[in-house]
């Protein structure tokens, strides 16, 4: 997924010089005997990436038997513990979490599933697939046969099914089936744009977006929003987002996520988290430059307290401190 269509920009990277056993002991003190040193904890977990937290945990067990994520759950509450939670959750274990509590009420959260599912690729897909089987021993897919239908489900089914083609195309004849099947004839061809938008890899994708453009005289989102309703319509239209621009897409959700009455702090979690070690340093600067303000300024409007300063530090990252670190200076 790497490569030079992708691009990489975390804010969190491998802590140097890392020591699991001085982090354990530094977690232990900080929730041992009265109060809780929250400072401490947000200066290791946020500081370290998910591989790094997870030996930190294992270290825990083994010099205190106990289980660091217990010891998190019962000394800390509210926003600030379901954050430090995410954290220590395997990356694709969580995704299955919040994939499985997208299906597991009254209702079904189709936007949650159609952002973490039309977003990634082939392999976070299998690991996301094979997590949720794990926990919660159900395929992902039976799972979503039962909760969507129609284009929507068939859309969904291809993306855990089938790995995108990396194949030589003709961009040209792909976005001339698309017009045909769309612009080109009365009524839409859904099934035509399913099977394109599932089977082809995102740089492909990006090619047949600009054969379409010449095409038809106008974007491909654009022609999606005139021919196309409902959850297809923005499964699709979040697939061409992401081809376009990956970190704007999850900007502009970011922005969407603070905005309006109440904050949707569950997709503020998610996105900070899950985006940290891939491309939120890309996405705060896509932030800045559509919305002229930074993602910090709105996170501090919209939070308070550990809660605000745990999502800090994530948009903050390791880097400064790591050359804080190297000069000799305290961090």
């Amino acid at each position: 997924m790497a490569g030079s269509y992708e691009i990489i920009d975390p804010t969190i990277r491998p802590f140097q010089p890392f020591n699991a056993l001085d982090d354990a002991k530094t977690l232990r003190a900080a929730m041992k005997g009265l109060g809780t040193n929250e400072e401490k904890i947000i200066k290791i977990l946020t500081k370290r990436t998910s591989k790094q937290r997870a030996e930190i945990a294992i270290t825990f067990n083994r010099e205190f038997n106990r289980v660091l994520q217990e010891d998190l759950r019962s000394e800390l509450g509210g926003k600030f513990e379901t954050v430090i939670l995410a954290l220590m959750d395997d990356p694709a274990e969580y995704l299955a979490k919040e994939l499985h509590s997208a299906m597991d009420k009254i209702g079904t959260n189709e936007d949650m599933l159609t952002e973490i599912l039309c977003t990634r690729g082939d392999d976070e897909i299998r690991k996301i697939s094979d997590a949720y089987t794990k926990i919660y021993e159900k395929s992902l897919t039976s799972e979503l046969s039962s909760e969507v239908s129609g284009d929507y489900k068939r859309l969904l089914t291809l993306l855990l099914t089938t790995s995108r083609s990396t194949d030589n195309f003709d961009a040209t004849q792909i976005a001339t089936k698309l017009y045909s099947a769309g612009e080109g004839r009365l009524g839409t061809d859904e099934e035509a744009f399913v099977f394109a938008l599932a089977h082809h890899s995102f740089p492909q994708l990006k090619l047949v977006f600009k054969e379409y453009e010449k095409l038809a005289g106008k974007t491909f989102e654009q022609a999606v929003r005139a021919e196309m309703s409902g959850d297809l319509k923005e499964a699709i239209l979040t697939i061409a987002r992401r081809v376009e621009s990956l970190p704007r897409y999850f900007a502009e959700l970011l922005h969407e996520a603070m905005t309006g009455l109440d904050t949707s702090d569950r997709t503020l979690i998610r996105l900070i988290v899950t985006r940290a070690e891939i491309d939120l340093g890309a996405v705060k600067k896509e932030y800045q430059a559509l919305y002229h303000k930074t993602v910090e300024s709105d996170v501090k409007g919209e939070t308070g307290g550990d809660y605000e300063a745990v999502l800090l530090s994530i948009l903050e990252g390791n880097y400064i401190i790591e050359k804080y670190k190297i000069s000799g200076a305290e961090y």
